[in-house]
């Protein structure tokens, strides 16, 4: 803005306030700059406007989207041909929001018209037993469109680390030099330091050991498919099934509200996860660690991820003692408040501290941080908690 000339600024300032009698730029658009602010009117123009108080400028003119899917097609592509990709996202979500906009994402016109991306994948996932069989197929390639992009920004990265901290578990007491591993090696001989010689001399060498096709290790992600949870299950279904892909790691997907749901057979295909997952509903996170629990056979090489909000229906109390009782077999447990590109959500803070007093630290983790916390835990080193203050 500093940048700007006064008339550039009159002009930002009259889309912001939409034109009506009040809003006092006395600035007329048009062209291009008049179709923006048309496609803002039809949004945030409505009778309770952005902020619940009337229209953007105050004055009488109303908007909406109409009532039919071809008009809301057109405004659809309106917006994405006026603004950029991740304005268009929150118009999307708006528009969902305010008015009413998911009812018309039944029809395949409206569908095909949007930008995909995982908040719309969630609402579709809402909506998926009222979807008509002339849409399924749409929203099909819809949410398969969002999981390809999704696998091809955060695969590679999950396996690298993934693979990683397996191969870094297994030691060998008699490496090749190649394979040495110089911190825990120096470390652990820090005792044989030569002052005189200002190095150490080490007695015992360790090692990284050769990559195994052998299972090592077991991941099980227990996730809340609440409605607030949308974005946490897509992120969770795609994590789920790059971990599924690597030969060393067993993992297992388990959905829950009221029901518990274990999707593991499905997880070559997260599209089909998705699409077997019901967002909605209740919550009871000690049910779905029960059933996670009577799956794990062996402990100590087993890491749990809970992907929750931790409003929990059922009973609080046995839920804490659960978690403490996979905590003192062996089992490495992970809290997760979110898996998402957003802040910290709302959450049960008193829940999230009884779980800290257990040493299991519950944390809002984006995506792009999700391997490496996954790197941490397998590995059993402190894990990388963002710093939310």
């Amino acid at each position: 803005m500093s940048t700007s000339t006064p008339d550039e600024r009159l002009r930002r300032w009259r889309l912001v306030l939409g034109g009506a009698a009040a809003e006092g730029t006395g600035r007329a658009l048009s062209g291009t700059d008049a179709a923006m602010d048309a496609a803002l009117a039809a949004l945030y123009d409505g009778p309770d406007g952005p902020d619940g108080r009337g229209d953007r400028g105050g004055g009488e003119r109303k908007g909406g989207l109409g009532g039919s899917a071809p008009s809301v097609a057109r405004w659809l592509g309106d917006i994405r041909r006026y603004f950029p990709r991740p304005v268009v996202r929150v118009m999307q979500r708006d528009a969902i929001d305010r008015l009413g906009l998911a009812t018309l994402l039944l029809e395949p016109e409206t569908l095909e018209a949007v930008e995909p991306d995982v908040h719309l994948v969630g609402t579709l996932l809402s909506l998926r037993e009222a979807l008509p069989e002339t849409t399924r197929e749409t929203a099909r390639a819809v949410v398969r469109k969002v999981v390809a992009d999704l696998e091809a920004r955060l695969a590679s990265r999950t396996r690298t680390a993934v693979t990683g901290a397996l191969d870094r578990t297994v030691r060998i007491s008699r490496p090749r030099h190649r394979d040495i591993d110089w911190d825990r090696t120096l470390r652990a001989n820090l005792k044989h330091y030569l002052p005189e010689h200002r190095t150490v001399v080490p007695e015992r060498l360790i090692g990284h050991g050769r990559a195994s096709r052998a299972v090592r290790k077991e991941i099980v992600l227990c996730v809340d498919q609440s409605a607030s949870m949308a974005a946490s299950v897509v992120y969770a279904s795609v994590f789920g099934a790059v971990l599924a892909s690597l030969r060393a790691v067993a993992t297992r997907l388990v959905v829950f509200d009221t029901s518990v749901v274990d999707l593991t057979d499905a997880l070559d295909d997260p599209v089909d996860v998705l699409f077997g997952t019901r967002l909605g509903g209740g919550t009871d996170i000690n049910r779905a660690l029960a059933h996670c629990q009577s799956r794990i056979t062996r402990p100590a090489d087993t890491v749990v991820v809970l992907v929750s909000d931790l409003y929990e229906g059922g009973i609080r109390g046995e839920l804490l003692r659960r978690v403490a009782a996979m905590k003192a077999s062996g089992v490495t447990f992970v809290a997760l408040l979110a898996l998402s590109d957003e802040g910290e959500p709302a959450h049960d803070r008193e829940h999230a501290a009884a779980l800290a007093a257990l040493g299991v630290p519950a944390f809002a983790c984006t995506p792009d941080l999700f391997p490496e916390v996954m790197a941490a835990a397998l590995e059993r080193r402190p894990l990388p908690v963002p710093d939310t203050a």
